[in-house]
């Protein structure tokens, strides 16, 4: 372990003891996952818990306001959805030199390309799993919350249309490559916005990456990773699950190893899966060829960002390398999608 964590050690257990009454805590390791943050185990008294806190290098100032958000869904969301325990949320930087968000330890595996080897290697296994997903999706966007502390959250109010000219806007300021398709696709989603009907809690960048299974067998045990959490339109959550779903357009396709697990023989289609949130929820399926096109479209011009960065010399990664390929091969796929091929 470095010094560095060593370091967090004294004052982060003097704080949690007497904020949250957890005591013996120490650091054990870091935990992989997240291009954003730094994932630490801890060990207490009370069993594993799990720290996340932004880098020390943080590019941003303002880089805890997602781990902010990310404290404010899991104590809505206890006891209504498969999240880990809230813990404690710091916003006191004199602790261990950044804010940090601590929360229970969820006992689980991380899929991408693999399955577990307590699995059936089956594609009935795959399925299972896309079903859970699902389902436990839909149980979020089915919560009342304007009830659970989130009226404050968000807007969804002109939800799909201030994300798009957002990110449109963004990308057009100092582009370091051309990009033709971001701002065609951008027209397009913007000609054909679908009406606004309802809104409810969404997670913003939900996929199987973004949870843990259980070790035994195929199903969610809790979702993860809710910085990007809003109050918005549903279907927009639902494309993004879809969009790493099964077969892709490309081979190889953008960010090809999320969800990689899923494409084989027999694995539900993604229409499939659309119909069974629809059931779960109640909500139609409409616009499924806009709302395809707007997750794939919006996923590259957000992560076009870290290939800017890399450009500069800020940030250097596996991640950020692999984008010069991933941005552009998600822009043929939304163009893809809009055409309804997916």
């Amino acid at each position: 372990m470095s010094d560095a964590l060593d370091a967090m050690n004294p004052p982060l257990a003097r704080w949690l003891a007497e904020h949250a009454g957890v005591s013996g805590v120490q650091v054990a390791r870091r935990l992989s996952g997240g291009n954003a943050n730094l994932t630490l185990q801890l060990d207490s008294d009370s069993g594993p818990l799990v720290l996340r806190t932004p880098p020390e290098n943080a590019i941003s100032p303002t880089a805890h306001r997602g781990i902010e958000r990310e404290s404010k869904v899991l104590r809505a969301l206890d006891g209504r959805a498969r999240v880990p325990k809230m813990v404690a949320w710091c916003e006191d930087t004199e602790v261990i030199g950044r804010p940090f968000l601590v929360v229970g330890h969820v006992e689980g595996v991380s899929i991408t390309d693999a399955l577990p080897d307590t699995y059936p290697d089956t594609a009935q296994t795959v399925n299972r799993l896309g079903e859970s997903l699902v389902d436990e999706l839909a149980v979020v966007h089915s919560l009342p919350w304007e009830s659970l502390g989130l009226e404050r959250f968000g807007c969804p109010e002109q939800f799909l249309e201030r994300q798009i000219t957002r990110w449109r806007d963004t990308r057009s300021k100092a582009p370091v490559r051309e990009l033709p398709l971001l701002h065609e696709l951008a027209s397009w989603l913007l000609d054909n916005l679908p009406a606004e009907t309802h809104a409810s809690l969404i997670h913003g960048d939900y996929h199987l990456d973004n949870t843990l299974s259980h070790p035994q067998r195929p199903e969610v045990a809790a979702i993860i990773d809710w910085e990007l959490a809003t109050i918005g339109d549903p279907l927009a959550d639902l494309a993004l699950l879809l969009m790493f779903w099964g077969p892709r357009e490309l081979d190889p396709p953008g960010f090809r190893h999320i969800q990689a697990v899923s494409r084989r023989p027999g694995a539900h289609s993604r229409r499939a899966l659309a119909e069974r949130w629809s059931a779960a929820t109640g909500l139609p399926l409409r616009d499924m060829d806009f709302y395809m096109c707007f997750a794939f479209w919006r996923l590259a011009a957000i992560v076009e960002g870290a290939w800017e960065l890399y450009c500069a010399g800020k940030v250097d990664s596996d991640y950020a390398r692999g984008l010069e390929y991933d941005v552009p091969a998600l822009l043929e796929e939304a163009a893809a999608a809009a055409k309804g091929n997916w």
